[in-house]
């Protein structure tokens, strides 16, 4: 299972879709840590497959079954899924048994989320992380610098992305998506109750990844406490443009008054601030159009989650 790569902890790909083959590119050309060791899929005519064989990197397309034989598994260290939420139910417990990191990019969310510049650091032992939703990572960074100022007690995202950009996976994972990262808008981002809606947009030519963040603050917040709210969203805006570049603010935030408005997410009526974020997600272009930034999102967030999770398990070499 030998490849070109630079990289010190050998990975494998599940997935030779759109985001499985862009996910082993961002590996090959930007990880000074990682380094493709397999790219599996289940059709042996898929372009990641071809794409992969033609960087040197070992394929199969008898799914991980498949890799499991293959010559040099034992040394992966990191297994990425980026295949479906069903299939991963089966990948998940693949990788458990050989005692491999799962990073999975699916909504199954068997393991805890992770949202890199929020919560990484809460989940390094774990043996199956999953990186929420493409919408997750790009907004739920922005509910959590809300709520680190200010309690957050409702969180809803809307997340609009090219169709074109939209797979046969994303598609058919779209209630998964909407439930994943509703939930994780409360667990990592730290709202009360969150919500989340998903745009796939027709428009031609494509518009890349927009994402609108509404928080909904009760009670009186005044000009002191927005401004370190607007100062903490820009705070992690940064941190998040670390390891996405095309990740931006549109404007700044809002904040506009909420006077005893019916929350039905809540049950109940509510008077305070609502918060509002505007984003746009540009994407790198690696394997993709610059427009499929919900791609490239998730991605560059899990293999920053890899990166990070090796050295401080002491996987890279000194």
């Amino acid at each position: 299972m030998s490849t070109p790569a630079t990289g010190t902890v050998p990975v494998a790909v599940i997935g030779s879709g759109n985001i499985g083959t862009d996910l082993m590119i961002k590996v090959m050309r930007l990880s000074e840590t990682l380094r493709m060791g397999a790219m599996v899929g289940i059709d042996p005519e898929s372009d990641g497959l071809a794409r992969a064989g033609r960087l040197g990197v070992a394929t199969t397309h008898q799914g991980v079954e498949g890799l499991i034989g293959m010559d040099g598994f034992e040394d992966i260290k990191v297994i990425f899924d980026a295949t479906s939420a069903k299939a991963h139910v089966r990948n998940a417990e693949t990788a458990r048994r050989y005692g491999k990191l799962m990073i999975d990019l699916t909504p199954a969310a068997l393991g805890p989320f992770v949202v890199p510049s929020v919560n990484l650091d809460e989940h390094l032992d774990a043996p199956d992380v999953n990186m929420v939703t493409c919408g997750g990572q790009a907004t739920i960074p922005v509910v959590a610098a809300v709520s680190r100022v200010a309690p957050v007690v409702y969180g809803e995202i809307v997340a609009s992305i090219s169709s074109r950009s939209a797979g046969p996976g994303t598609r058919a994972n779209i209630d998964e998506f909407t439930e994943t990262t509703s939930e994780a808008i409360r667990v990592v981002g730290g709202a009360s109750v969150g919500k989340a809606i998903i745009v796939l947009n027709p428009a031609d030519p494509p518009l890349v990844m927009r994402d609108t963040v509404y928080c909904l603050v009760e009670g009186a917040v005044d000009a002191g406490t927005r401004e370190r709210i607007a100062a903490s969203v820009r705070e992690m805006a940064g941190a998040v443009q670390e390891y996405v570049p095309g990740y931006r603010l549109k404007q700044d935030v809002q904040f506009d008054p909420v006077e005893d408005a019916m929350v039905p997410a809540l049950g109940r009526r509510v008077t305070g601030v609502r918060v509002s974020v505007f984003l746009e997600v540009l994407g790198a272009g690696h394997y993709l159009p610059d427009y499929a930034g919900n791609l490239d999102i998730m991605t560059s967030a899990a293999v920053r989650t890899a990166e990070k999770i090796a050295a401080l398990r002491g996987w890279v070499n000194a």
